[in-house]
């Protein structure tokens, strides 16, 4: 991979690397919008295994988009598809499908008739919570007992072929706030799945993007994910927080720890640092990205600057195979 800087010239490729990766107004490659009118965003209502109407918005790229990755996207707590639409958008943009729930007690989604379940926000105890990262029950993933919120997600996108191992888009989760502690659970979960004689049936997340994680929010804490081998190794994983988010540079930090030879950070208004034996780009799996801003969440997630940095780190660790390397 070698970038270019703003004046065209090639660049040292860490140094364009870190640019690319780091603050605005950098050399950074754009992302290309494809004809509006080509493009779609539907909605559909799927049901979890627990009787809640899960509404999700399904952002399909045009067809003239070149494929980059089928995207799970995850809003924070007392958010909802709109509040990380701008994301949503600027992904498809980029290529990507983009598959948004309203998480339980958010947004349009509600229980379904015949269901007792309290679907405000402020009212869901940490089980409910838990519940939305779930996936599991039984041997056969595709029979399991339990689908929480985003595994309902999952088999709704593997019955449209758009997750399950597809080299040409290959299964991304990003996460917002307490969203991304959520994605990292069902990650987690995703690759817990024991392979069957006919294969695997798990370990679909090929990539993962935590926007300001929370360390712990409403009882739910990001800590049984990194206890973890997908998560502590497997996983290429990118952290974008803002100057204030404290949680995320502590997570990345750990992180360093069970990858000391994979890591690259880049700091606000710093020289970039790396792990001495990351002679190129796609050595690394552990990328920390800190803006010069005060912006955390869902507003950092929605910035310009955001997206690009995001389709960088994809198209550097999925490479032609769009699989992790096993460490």
């Amino acid at each position: 991979m070698r970038l270019n800087s703003l004046s065209g010239r090639p660049q040292p490729i860490w140094p364009a690397l870190a640019a690319c990766l780091s603050l605005p107004g950098a050399a950074c490659p754009a992302v290309s919008a494809p004809v509006r009118d080509q493009a779609e965003t539907r909605r559909f209502d799927l049901e979890t295994s627990d009787g809640v109407s899960l509404a999700t918005w399904y952002y399909e790229p045009s067809e003239d988009a070149a494929p980059l990755a089928t995207v799970i996207l995850v809003h924070d707590f007392e958010g909802s598809h709109k509040s990380v639409e701008p994301l949503a958008l600027a992904l498809r943009e980029a290529g990507c499908t983009v598959a948004v729930p309203d998480l339980r007690g958010h947004g349009a989604s509600k229980a379904q008739e015949g269901h007792d379940a309290d679907l405000e926000i402020r009212q869901l105890r940490k089980s409910d919570l838990e519940l939305i990262a779930a996936g599991a029950g039984g041997r056969l993933r595709e029979q399991s007992a339990v689908r929480g919120d985003l595994e309902t997600v999952h088999r709704f996108l593997a019955s449209r072929g758009a997750a399950g191992g597809s080299a040409e888009a290959p299964l991304v989760v990003i996460g917002c706030g307490a969203g991304a502690t959520l994605a990292a659970l069902w990650t987690a979960a995703d690759w817990a799945w024991p392979p069957l004689a006919s294969g695997p049936q798990g370990q679909e997340v090929k990539a993962l993007v935590l926007v300001s994680p929370a360390w712990a929010a409403k009882g739910l804490t990001i800590q049984p994910a990194l206890g973890t081998d997908a998560i502590r190794r497997e996983i290429p994983l990118l952290v974008l927080v803002g100057k204030a988010d404290r949680d995320g540079i502590r997570l990345f930090e750990q992180l360093k720890q069970k990858r000391p030879r994979e890591w690259f950070d880049q700091r606000a208004d710093k020289e970039f640092t790396k792990a001495k034996e990351v002679e190129k780009p796609d050595d690394a799996t552990l990328f920390l990205v800190q803006f010069d801003t005060t912006l955390s969440g869902e507003k950092l997630a929605a910035e310009a600057d955001t997206a690009p940095r995001i389709k960088t780190f994809l198209e550097l660790v999925l490479g032609d195979d769009s699989r992790p390397r096993s460490r």
